[in-house]
């Protein structure tokens, strides 16, 4: 009952749906869409979530014209104090490498570091290259030129893609760095993790960075990453979770943290957390949207596993509840 009166709205004796808005993160972007179509069956409550990137989701949660921003970029603790806000993580995922070369269909490519860095600075230019052959003695890959796709748009997904390069490369970090939008030495551009996927499907030889859902989704294939212990390791639900067991979250740096090529023999090293992005100067806003957080906290989890995401671990939910509570914004 405590929930009900909390996220209703009283008006000459009428009740009123609560209506909550949010934007950002496109990495997000389906199970946001499932959480809020279960919340509204069974609150009436509606979440309204634009899918316009993690750059947006920033800047509109800063300009507070939404209730709430995601990105999978987190700000540091400094950047979320000097913007009066909030910011905790509400669930996990992970980039893949998704292509398309029809000689070689749905095979499962390795690829390690240095391809990944070398393609994306334009090194790489063709799928028979000899480093690439030599990653993949047993697939023989033809003379087809690399269609290099990338986000347009500010982008968490990007943020999380060059945060890894730039941990594992070293031209990539002192040349391009990291960022929800860099400068790009190669490659087209596309609006969201829609936007790359169908630009990977329609352009024989192809290849792309999308959120791992997308990948299972659209049927793409999706490359072995090699992780810092050496090992080729395919994304899976699995996977993702031994990069985010080594994790170190702290309420008292609002959980910044980065969950690119952790340690763990089995840990896939492109992975992400989804965070949320909340007004700390307008605590009635911030309860009104946590109303669908806690929900979210409580009985989300059965849908992000049903998406393949990883829900946050049961202590980081309660460490998140009692950020709320000291910051004056729990419901």
């Amino acid at each position: 009952m405590k929930k009900v009166l909390l996220a209703t709205a009283v008006f000459s004796g009428t009740v009123l749906a609560l209506e909550i808005t949010g934007a950002g993160s496109t990495f997000v972007y389906p199970i946001m869409s499932k959480w809020a179509y279960e919340y509204n069956k069974e609150t009436g409550h509606k979440v309204n979530y634009q899918s316009i990137g993690s750059g947006g989701g920033i800047r509109q949660a800063i300009n507070r014209t939404v209730d709430f921003g995601a990105t999978d970029g987190p700000l540091t603790p400094e950047e979320v104090e000097k913007n009066k806000l909030l910011q905790f993580p509400v669930v996990i995922g992970a980039d893949v490498i998704t292509y398309n070369v029809p000689e070689i269909g749905k095979t499962v490519l390795n690829l390690d570091q240095k391809a990944v860095c070398d393609i994306y600075m334009g090194k790489i230019t063709k799928w028979n290259d000899p480093y690439l052959q030599q990653l993949n003695p047993n697939v023989k890959l033809p003379d087809r030129p690399i269609v290099v796709v990338h986000r347009s748009d500010g982008s968490g997904t990007t943020w999380i893609f060059t945060n890894w390069l730039s941990k594992v490369c070293p031209e990539w970090k002192e040349k391009v760095g990291y960022g929800t939008s860099v400068k790009w030495p190669t490659g087209v551009g596309a609006k969201g993790n829609e936007g790359v996927t169908n630009y990977v499907k329609r352009s024989q030889g192809g290849i792309g960075y999308v959120e791992y859902i997308y990948a299972k989704q659209n049927n793409l294939p999706v490359a072995r990453i090699k992780n810092r212990e050496g090992n080729f390791v395919e994304p899976s639900v699995r996977t993702i979770q031994e990069a985010a067991k080594h994790a170190k979250w702290d309420k008292s740096k609002h959980f910044y943290e980065v969950l690119t090529d952790q340690p763990g023999k089995d840990a896939y090293p492109i992975a992400g957390s989804t965070f949320i992005l909340i007004p700390k100067d307008q605590p009635e806003r911030a309860k009104k949207a946590n109303v669908f957080f806690k929900w979210v906290f409580e009985k989300g989890d059965k849908y992000a596993q049903e998406l393949q995401y990883i829900p946050m671990p049961e202590n980081v939910k309660k460490l998140v509840l009692e950020y709320w509570k000291e910051h004056g914004v729990a419901p």
